[in-house]
């Protein structure tokens, strides 16, 4: 499905990505990150959109690392633009963020526990930007038709569906690969986040861990699924990530895996 961001012939061709840091962690480490993703996807000729929020509002503890902030955050996501001039995305929590949100981010990113969140998603959709919208680890697939009319009736054109799992008893998640083919029946771009689906909220207690050595598989699945992007945490040093490190893939990781699921997602296109 052709986007906003993304030529239809670049679309055509493969699947998009979203990829970088869970978290802002400050200015260099971003940087860095997004000049090695983007170096990536341009040699492969793969569409990148880098992520980073520039707060976690939903964290486990209020202990842990929350980001620097709006105002740092969209300082330090505008130099990624400058720098690496690639679309950048990033969460926002609350209806006043969005506009000057929307000011640097070409995606306003809705989290999954705010999906239902009315108010939100008009202001997301007021600003004229593309909307990604993580479906709630509490919805049906088919629940998320009801996000897409609220979108659609403020004016939003650009509206994509990530799934990043449903909850599965506690401190669990799984991916049920029929939410695709039903997401796409909304008319919309699907994304599929593998590395959050991997989390498992709290289940460290005061952090959530999560099941990183699951990325390839899943991701291999999601793409042979005919996912239209794919959404992924990438750190360079996991361990010490300051959120979501369990369920981070390693920088180094990246090629090797986005070559295989580029060659995955070529047999699929030449097969339909």
């Amino acid at each position: 499905m052709a986007t906003q961001l993304f030529s239809p012939d670049q679309v055509q061709q493969c699947f998009f990505l979203i990829a970088g840091p869970c978290v802002i962690e400050n200015e260099d480490h971003t940087l860095r990150l997004a000049e090695a993703i983007a170096h990536l996807t341009r040699r492969l000729g793969i569409p990148y959109v880098f992520k980073a929020s520039f707060d976690k509002a939903n964290r486990t503890s209020h202990l842990s690392f929350r980001g620097p902030g709006m105002e740092e955050g969209i300082r330090i996501l505008r130099r990624v633009k400058e720098t690496q001039g690639v679309p950048v995305l990033t969460d926002i929590h609350e209806t006043h963020q969005a506009r000057p949100v929307a000011e640097v981010a070409d995606v306003l990113q809705i989290p999954a526990f705010l999906c239902r969140q009315t108010d939100l998603l008009l202001a997301a959709a007021a600003t004229g930007r593309t909307v990604n919208v993580k479906k709630g680890q509490f919805l049906a697939p088919w629940d998320m038709r009801h996000v897409v009319d609220k979108l659609r009736a403020a004016g939003a054109s650009d509206i994509w569906l990530t799934e990043r799992g449903t909850s599965f008893g506690y401190n669990n998640l799984v991916v049920d690969m029929r939410s695709f083919p039903i997401l796409r029946e909304f008319g919309c771009p699907v994304v599929f986040d593998i590395t959050h689906s991997l989390q498992r909220p709290g289940g460290r207690g005061v952090a959530s861990d999560g099941d990183a050595a699951f990325i390839p598989p899943l991701a291999r699945a999601g793409v042979a699924c005919g996912v239209d992007g794919l959404f992924m945490e990438v750190h360079d040093d996991p361990p010490r990530a300051l959120s979501d490190g369990p369920n981070a893939l390693p920088l180094a990781q990246l090629p090797h895996l986005l070559r295989q699921l580029m060659a995955i997602d070529h047999a699929r296109r030449a097969t339909m």
